[in-house]
């Protein structure tokens, strides 16, 4: 029996491989410094966990609205539209089981077969997996490395924009690069989608995870709210990955068929999940706020130690909670010419677990420079100080 065609066209969130041969490692009795998965070894913050624990008590546990309970799309609306210095309404808002779901509804829902659509690479991967799961067109646009981090490379964007050009995904605070858009390259993008009618997915996963400055959404610019949907996330503010719980905030064209995709996968988010959603929102702060001071120790700790190895150096960014060093100086120098031979090598000489450039989309033409993302997420901060500090010490042999 043969499967569908289109599962070969299905990707996959590679990080979970690296966790593969990191668990393999650790098997034959090593000890692992996990910076390769985005996870976050934090607590959810206990008044979450209390609202949910009333809610299963209070018999929450059947089905719900498929577009989300209204407490929770009123508390959203409220909030990411404040956030963002916009006017969102609740029909705007449909609640799904994570982020990462609206990634898929948006890609089903504005593109058809054959469609093309343009995605940030290096980036998530899954952008690139359900565009072509899908039948569209994946257009990977490429970054530029700064002295202060990575731009968009703008102009190879707009000579990518063609007729059967489609939507734009856009991910401003980035994953894996911890890019953040200037004023004048946000601007760009939303002129450039004006311009050519794109739809644009603005995904702003990491929108909350900064340290200094402020975020600013792409949707909140003049014209962009009627052909923008931004993707939000619990899991990063709130220590919630394994909750499963996010939204998408689209035109109420978009929403109401964001919520007939919900009823036909999933029915509904979890009752009591949604529940604890709206006490994260409107409840006690204090929890991530402390999450987020311990991140910021947690950045602070690997910028410092990776910028000390010998062929190493890396951008501090502002928000997220990943660092992309270039590292070609440092392989030249253990005499490795592939990443993935420099990756392996470090996790067994190390116990050091990362993921590589190769991990978030197939390398551009031109592309000189070899990189690494270390997500401190996962560790504590006498952890990494004790894992970098290994990497380095193999380094300096």
């Amino acid at each position: 029996m043969e499967l569908a065609q289109r599962m070969g066209r299905l990707g996959t969130e590679t990080a979970f491989a690296v966790s593969q041969a990191a668990s393999d490692w650790a098997a034959q009795g090593h000890r692992i410094y996990p910076f390769h998965l985005g996870d976050i070894d934090l607590a959810t913050p206990p008044n979450i966990v209390a609202a949910m624990d009333k809610a299963i008590a209070d018999g929450l546990t059947g089905y719900c609205p498929a577009a989300g309970i209204p407490l929770l799309r009123e508390a959203l609306a409220e909030d990411i539209g404040a956030k963002r210095g916009m006017a969102v309404g609740p029909d705007q808002v449909t609640v799904h089981p994570g982020g990462k779901p609206v990634i898929g509804r948006f890609i089903q829902t504005v593109m058809n077969p054959g469609d093309e659509v343009l995605y940030p690479n290096p980036g998530y991967p899954i952008y690139e997996s359900q565009i072509e799961y899908f039948g569209g067109t994946a257009r990977p646009y490429r970054y530029l490395p700064t002295d202060h981090g990575f731009a968009i490379d703008l102009g190879q964007l707009e000579s990518m924009i063609g007729p059967a050009t489609k939507a734009i995904i856009y991910n401003d605070l980035q994953n894996p690069i911890g890019a953040e858009s200037t004023e004048a390259e946000r601007s760009a993008i939303a002129g450039l989608a004006e311009q050519h009618n794109l739809w644009v997915l603005s995904d702003e996963a990491y929108f909350e995870m900064r340290y200094s400055g402020s975020s600013h959404s792409i949707a909140a610019l003049p014209g962009m709210a009627e052909r923008t949907v931004i993707l939000y996330t619990f899991s990063k503010k709130f220590a919630m990955t394994g909750w499963r719980l996010g939204c998408a905030v689209a035109p109420r064209a978009l929403s109401e068929a964001f919520a007939k995709l919900n009823t036909n996968d999933e029915s509904c988010t979890t009752h009591f999940v949604q529940r604890a959603g709206v006490e994260a929102l409107l409840g006690d702060q204090s929890g991530p706020q402390a999450i987020l001071a311990e991140l910021e120790a947690r950045r602070d700790a690997t910028a410092e130690l990776l910028n000390s190895m010998p062929g190493v150096s890396v951008a501090k960014p502002n928000a997220t909670f990943y660092l992309f060093p270039d590292v070609t100086g440092a392989m030249a120098s253990k005499g490795i010419k592939e990443l993935q031979v420099f990756a392996t090598e470090a996790l067994h000489a190390t116990g050091v677990s990362f993921c590589t450039r190769l991990h978030f989309g197939r390398p551009q033409p031109g592309e000189e420079r070899s990189y690494a993302r270390f997500a401190y997420s996962g560790l504590p901060v006498d952890d990494i100080r004790e894992g970098l500090g290994r990497l380095k010490s193999w380094l300096e042999m």
